[in-house]
């Protein structure tokens, strides 16, 4: 009969462990995230005398990330990361698979406003919009560039703005109106005119990003090089040269990205939401 060992192994090399389960993913965003997640939880693990690495195991923790407060994104990427722990520990023998296999069964917590296409409850929204400055706090981008991607973010979520609209948005556009801030005359799908309110949250993240950009003139998201200095009109390795500024497609990494560090990411470690996900929090 197979013993049933609930211990992981090896027993003192936690980051063993982890570098398991980072190298099995391919998107950066996901290894750090699950490098997080892993780390809070065998620090838990280790805390409360190593109780087995079973399915009450991981049912116990779960609950302890509810009562704690955390947010439901945050709990689910933290299950996500023992899912695939488990599964990496049993592929490699560390653990017998019957075990893995009722830690993989741990179900997630619920997510509101999850539908035929997803949007954020507030607290995820704000954790989102967040995302680019606790990133850099972190030194894992430029300032500039966290300042830029916050107002993209505050842009998408607070008025609703389609990232063509968002990539096309000009500061002679942002103007105000009755004592309120809006964006007027905005073109959008099939040449139909509109003007959209701009709450003030968003209106400081634009702000902000004005002083550093040192601009508030013309197309109000530009390019960045990747040390966060303005990427100016560049030649492309087509032989084109770029505008300086951000095109649609830019905006949709620009979300990906921070969607991913924010932990909104699937069973496969692809992006959970995407650019028009952000429009139907709007």
């Amino acid at each position: 009969m197979e013993p049933q060992h609930t211990s992981l192994i090896p027993q003192d090399d936690w980051y063993a462990i982890i570098d398991l389960v980072t190298q099995s993913v391919d998107s950066p965003h996901s290894k750090r995230a699950y490098s997080r997640a892993l780390i809070d939880f065998l620090d838990w693990y280790d805390g409360n005398g190593r109780p087995g690495f079973t399915k009450a195991t991981i049912n116990a923790y779960r609950e302890e990330m509810l009562q704690s407060g955390k947010s439901r994104s945050s709990i689910n990427q933290a299950l996500s990361a023992i899912r695939k722990l488990a599964a990496e520990a049993a592929d490699n023998g560390l653990v017998p698979p019957t075990l893995a296999y009722g830690v993989e069964r741990v179900k997630g917590v619920k997510q509101e406003g999850v539908r035929a296409g997803n949007w954020l409850t507030k607290e995820e929204a704000e954790q989102l919009i967040n995302t680019p400055v606790t990133r850099w706090r972190q030194e894992e981008i430029p300032l500039r560039k966290a300042i830029r991607d916050q107002a993209i973010l505050a842009v998408m979520i607070g008025t609703g703005l389609r990232r063509a609209e968002v990539a096309g948005l000009t500061w002679a556009m942002i103007q105000q109106r009755d004592g309120r801030w809006a964006i007027i005359d905005l073109v959008g799908k099939r040449g139909r005119v509109r003007s959209v309110g701009i709450p003030p949250w968003v209106k400081v993240a634009l702000d902000r990003w004005a002083q550093t950009a040192g601009e508030r003139d013309g197309r109000i998201f530009l390019a960045l090089n990747k040390d966060g200095s303005l990427a100016g009109s560049v030649r492309t390795k087509g032989g084109t040269r770029t505008d300086g500024f951000l095109t649609p497609q830019a905006i949709y990494n620009v979300v990906k990205e921070h969607v991913l560090a924010a932990g909104h990411y699937n069973r496969k470690g692809e992006a959970a939401l995407a650019a028009h996900d952000l429009r139907r929090t709007a």
